[in-house]
């Protein structure tokens, strides 16, 4: 009986979650309309590089009634106490990055004098790199506040009350120096408060966001490696998680089945070169990893009962080994105990293959 073949031997085994990803903006910022009024024709296009501070639209603004002109107080009230928010998890955010800091020192010590191993300084400088982000992340939520302040008092000196002269015109300006990534609105037209006119974002600064299944995000931990593949390139992109979002989300297969899922974020290591916001990429995020283990192809194993099998060839015959099966994945099984390294087993074993059948071993 003819037969495809594999040899046990050692050597690097990983254990991946696959999920196609998206790139999107680190940080985006919608320029919305702050009042009511008609929009002059925008002459950005999408792509275009801007300022912080640059005039990106402007609206010609109706008069305001008494209750509009209230509720754009009370707005302005609510944009301030965000504004003060923010403040505050800014200020929250130095302090645990401090905090953070001075115990990568104390664990870095003890590591130096033994008492702990080098994994606690490792972890110590994952929770540095993570309260990293949380304080970026929370400067720029300050930022994205204070952009919003600007709006809403916009609405208040651009708006005249009812029976009085027309202002200004309102002028949109950009909350940071980017690139714009979509115009929502560009012909003249009245948009009511708080329309979108167009998504500004820094282009170097992305990250990839992958929904996987909640079953394997609980394998995934923050600061595990990853990579990023089948994005157009030759080679693939290192990256590396961020942040496990804290809670699923329902979402629908393909198949018409509900699956709760969670958002994992990955940093690029590398370059990412001509991807750009929306682009889709293949995620591969490493959970387990050795660098030297005896391993068969995962095709090679089978279930008899509650036990792992393979076929060997021995002496051009077929014999049924149980083995003890460890980490594994698509394409790899680690072998823990009933095989030696460079034992020939049999890949695909049909269910006309029995105990001592002969066997033309054909090795790939």
């Amino acid at each position: 009986m003819p037969v495809e073949t594999a040899v046990a031997a050692r050597g690097p085994l990983e254990v991946t979650v696959d999920q196609q990803g998206e790139v999107r903006v680190h940080d985006r910022y919608v320029v919305a309309a702050p009042v009511a009024g008609k929009l002059v024709r925008v002459e950005l296009h999408d792509g275009d590089e801007v300022r912080a501070g640059q005039v990106v639209a402007e609206l010609e603004p109706v008069p305001l009634d008494p209750r509009q002109r209230d509720q754009a107080l009370a707005r302005l009230d609510a944009v301030r106490a965000g504004v003060r928010e923010a403040e505050k998890r800014v200020e929250q955010a130095n302090a645990l990055l401090a905090q953070e800091r001075r115990e990568l020192a104390r664990v870095e010590t003890l590591v130096a004098e033994r008492f702990v191993s080098p994994e606690a300084a490792e972890k110590s400088r994952t929770a540095v790199q993570s309260a990293l982000a949380d304080q970026d992340a929370a400067r720029a939520r300050e930022e994205a506040a204070r952009s919003e302040e600007r709006a809403a008092q916009a609405a208040l000196v651009g708006l005249p009350a009812a029976g009085k002269a027309p202002a200004a015109n309102v002028r949109l300006v950009s909350p940071v120096s980017g690139r714009v990534l979509r115009v929502t609105e560009k012909s003249e037209r009245t948009l009511a408060a708080g329309t979108p006119v167009m998504v500004i974002g820094d282009p170097s600064r992305f990250e990839v966001v992958a929904d996987v299944l909640s079953t394997e995000a609980v394998k995934i931990r923050a600061g595990a490696p990853a990579r990023l593949e089948e994005w157009g390139g030759d080679k693939p992109l290192r990256a590396r998680v961020r942040l496990v979002e804290p809670y699923a989300f329902t979402k629908v297969s393909a198949l018409g089945v509900e699956e709760q899922r969670v958002n994992v974020i990955l940093d690029p290591v590398d370059p990412l070169g001509p991807l750009g916001d929306g682009y889709r990429v293949e995620a591969r995020i490493v959970v387990w990893s050795a660098p030297d283990v005896l391993k068969v192809p995962s095709s090679a194993l089978f279930r008899s009962g509650e036990r792992w099998m393979t076929f060997t060839v021995e002496d051009g015959r077929a014999r049924r080994r149980a083995v003890e099966v460890g980490a594994r994945n698509p394409y790899e099984a680690e072998i823990r105990s009933g095989l030696d390294a460079g034992v020939t087993v049999i890949r695909y074993p049909g269910n006309e293959l029995d105990e001592g059948a002969r066997v033309a071993a054909l090795l790939r």
